[in-house]
């Protein structure tokens, strides 16, 4: 058994093809994000990756669409997202494959 903390972490991500991990692989990643009030991330979008984003609690926006706890989005390959947090939570984050540099941003 290994014990760690989320902190520990690159912006939460745990899995994938990346250091540090818990499991490295390149069929997936996942994390677990924390986000507080105000954060926001570029807009951007995935040539080779799918996305799937489960809001665990908080308020956040994608493409000003509000999404709150329960709410699941599942972003394909070559959709444009823009995120921001309305009220600090937590997002739980799936994207396949594990594809380096596989993140475009756009104005």
């Amino acid at each position: 058994m290994n014990i760690t903390k989320l902190k520990d972490y690159t912006r939460g991500w745990l899995i994938g093809n990346f250091d540090p991990n818990v499991i490295k692989t390149n069929q997936f990643e996942f994390g677990i994000k924390k986000y507080i009030t105000g954060d926001e991330e570029d807009k951007h979008y995935h040539k080779i990756a799918q996305e799937v984003t489960v809001i665990i609690n908080g308020i956040f926006s994608i493409n000003e669409i509000i999404l709150k706890e329960g709410d699941v989005v599942f972003l394909q390959k070559n959709e444009e997202s823009k995120f921001k947090c309305i009220a600090s939570g937590y997002t739980a984050v799936i994207k396949t494959p594990s594809a380096k540099d596989d993140k475009y941003i756009t104005k």
